[in-house]
C-alpha cells in the first residue's frame, strides 16, 4: 500500500520535498489496482529531470519494472524492448554489448528508459525518437494497457505528444515499457565537434560504436558535474529555436553565436553561449547557480530549495532576454 516519502533522495538536485503517498512499481500489473485510480498521481522515473518545489499532496508512483530483451530481427533492424525502470545509459551499454548499435550517440544520458520519450531526449545529433518503435503504457481513466507507436509521439525537438497533451506529466498515464527499432545499416555520427575531436584527440579515424560511446561519455563527464557529488539536473534550458530573421540578425552581431539551421527553416540557437555572454556562467544567487564549465548547467551548491532554484532561473532567463530579446524555457517538470 502507498506510504508518504521523503523525495530529498528522488531528485537529482537533491531538493526536499513530502510525497503524501508513494509506491514502487515493479510490475506493470501493480498499476491496475482499483486504490491507484483516484486522486491525484505523478509518474517518477530517475528524478533527474525534475524540479521539487515543495511538498506533493497526491501520490507519487516511482516506475521500477526492469527487464530487457530482443524481442525479433528482420534484414533491416533489431527489435529491443526495455522496462520502463529500466537505468537509460546502462541500456544504452547493454545493446552495444549485444552488437545492436544505433544508441551510442545518447549515452550517460541519465534517467531512466520510461522516461526519455517523455522529453525526446536526445545528444550529439541524435534524438531517442528516431530509434522508437512503440511503446506501453497503463491509461488511469480508461483502465486499460495500450500501444503507441513512433507517428502518434508525435516527436519533436524535446517534445512529445506525453508533454503537449500533459497525460503523463499529470499522471493520467504510466508508460511501463518500450521499444526500439536499431537499424543494422549501422551509420556513425560524429559531426558534432566535440565528439570528434575526443575520437581524434584518442587516435581514431573510423569508429566504432562503442568508439562513439566512450567518447560521448568521456565529453559528457568533462562539461557536466556528477549529481552525487554536486546536485543538478543536466541542461537546464531548452536550445531556443527561432525565425531565420531572427537568427540572421543576432548572428550578425555577435558572430561567435553557435546556430543550428533546423528542418523547418527555423534556427536553434545555443543556450548555454546565450548563457555564458549574459554573465551567468559560474555565478550564483545564493545556493543556486550555473555550473562554471558548463553554463547551460543549474546546481545545488548546497541547501537550495525550489523556490532558490526558481529564482535563480528568472534572473537568467532576465538576463538572456535583456542581451538578446530571447526567451529561455526550462527543460525540467516542476512539482
Amino acid at each position: 500500500m502507498p506510504t508518504a516519502i521523503d523525495l530529498t533522495p528522488f531528485n537529482t538536485l537533491a531538493l526536499p520535498g513530502q510525497a503524501a503517498r508513494y509506491l514502487k512499481i515493479s510490475d506493470a500489473g501493480q498499476l491496475t489496482a482499483p486504490a491507484l485510480a483516484d486522486g491525484r498521481r505523478f509518474i517518477l522515473g530517475g528524478g533527474s529531470n525534475l524540479v521539487l518545489t515543495g511538498d506533493f499532496d497526491g501520490l507519487v508512483l516511482h516506475m521500477a519494472i526492469v527487464g530487457k530483451r530482443l524481442l525479433g530481427q528482420d534484414a533491416e533492424a533489431w527489435y529491443v524492448e526495455a522496462g520502463a525502470g529500466e537505468n537509460w545509459h546502462d541500456f544504452v551499454q547493454w545493446t552495444l554489448a549485444q552488437g545492436w548499435p544505433g544508441l551510442e550517440n545518447l549515452s550517460l544520458i541519465p534517467g531512466t528508459v520510461g522516461a526519455a520519450p517523455i522529453q525526446n531526449i536526445g545528444a550529439y545529433g541524435l534524438e531517442v525518437g528516431e530509434r522508437l518503435l512503440s511503446l506501453r503504457a497503463w491509461d488511469f481513466e480508461k483502465k486499460e494497457f495500450f500501444t503507441v507507436d513512433r507517428e502518434q509521439c508525435h516527436f519533436a525537438y524535446r517534445d512529445s505528444v506525453f508533454k503537449q497533451q500533459g497525460r503523463h506529466l499529470n499522471g493520467h498515464i504510466a508508460i511501463v515499457s518500450v521499444t526500439f527499432r536499431l537499424p543494422k545499416a549501422w551509420q556513425a555520427h560524429c559531426r558534432y565537434a566535440d565528439v570528434a575531436d575526443e575520437l581524434a584527440a584518442r587516435g581514431i579515424a573510423q569508429a566504432t560504436p562503442q568508439q562513439i560511446a566512450d567518447a560521448v561519455s568521456a565529453v559528457r563527464r568533462r562539461k557536466l558535474p556528477d549529481p552525487a557529488v554536486m546536485p543538478n539536473a543536466g541542461s537546464f534550458f531548452h536550445n531556443p529555436v527561432v525565425d531565420r530573421e531572427i537568427a540572421d540578425a543576432l548572428k550578425a552581431q555577435h558572430p561567435a553565436l553557435p546556430c543550428y539551421p533546423q528542418p523547418d527553416g527555423r534556427v536553434k540557437l545555443a543556450a548555454g553561449w546565450l548563457i555564458e555572454q549574459a554573465g551567468w556562467k559560474g555565478k550564483n544567487l545564493g545556493p543556486v547557480g550555473m555550473y562554471e564549465k558548463q553554463a547551460l548547467v543549474l546546481v545545488n551548491r548546497g541547501g537550495a530549495t525550489g523556490a532558490d532554484v526558481r529564482r535563480t532561473m528568472a534572473a537568467v532567463q532576465a538576463a538572456v532576454r535583456e542581451n538578446f530579446a530571447v526567451d529561455l524555457n526550462p527543460e525540467p517538470v516542476f512539482l
